[in-house]
């Protein structure tokens, strides 16, 4: 284990665990909504909101996959480390999902609950060049008053998900140290 694996977690662990956890929270319940948060500093190509989200959510009970260039010995270390939630290679056994748009596809390989259970599905963590407010798709539903946007890489896959309703794929979105969220109950329409 290298010396960068022990570097990077939350320094006052409780205080930035609560305010990161408020933060996840917050843009989940108000879809649109994008929050700045810190605390972590993962190793390259995680961004820092996507290390916060990972410190905040992840646990050993909750199996992460790492798409693409998110699968490196050092982030796996860093999980291990700092989260001690396991890594599993195959997307039918992740809780939570990190990569970019592009590396998470095909979604369809993904849980998405079932009837009785629909909170047993994937939650994905998708990783974005920017992330702006005001900008994107429309999108509308519980936590947003009248109208949102949201810059989501492919409007079509987050209509199809909304269809699944109550079962489906929640997603979070960062850029930088910035996160947004989509939960399945929100509706999308076009730019």
């Amino acid at each position: 284990m290298s010396a960068d694996t022990l570097q990077g977690g939350f320094a006052d662990a409780p205080r930035e665990a609560a305010r990161a956890f408020r933060a996840c929270l917050d843009v989940m319940a108000r879809p649109g909504t994008i929050a700045e948060v810190s605390g972590a500093v993962p190793p390259a190509p995680l961004s820092i909101g996507a290390g916060v989200i990972l410190l905040t959510l992840c646990d050993p009970d909750t199996p992460v996959y790492l798409a693409g260039r998110m699968d490196s010995p050092e982030i796996r270390q860093w999980i291990s480390f700092h989260a001690g939630a396991p890594i599993t290679e195959t997307r039918a056994e992740a809780s939570f999902a990190f990569g970019t748009w592009e590396a998470l596809l095909p979604l369809a390989e993904f849980p998405i609950g079932s009837a009785e259970y629909p909170d047993r599905s994937t939650t994905l963590v998708v990783a974005l060049d920017r992330l702006e407010p005001d900008m994107g798709a429309r999108i509308s539903g519980p936590g947003i008053r009248d109208v949102a946007r949201l810059p989501l890489p492919d409007t079509e896959a987050f209509q199809d998900n909304h269809l699944l309703y109550p079962q489906g794929l929640d997603f979070f979105f960062t850029a930088g140290a910035r996160i947004a969220a989509l939960p399945r109950s929100t509706k999308v329409e076009g730019v």
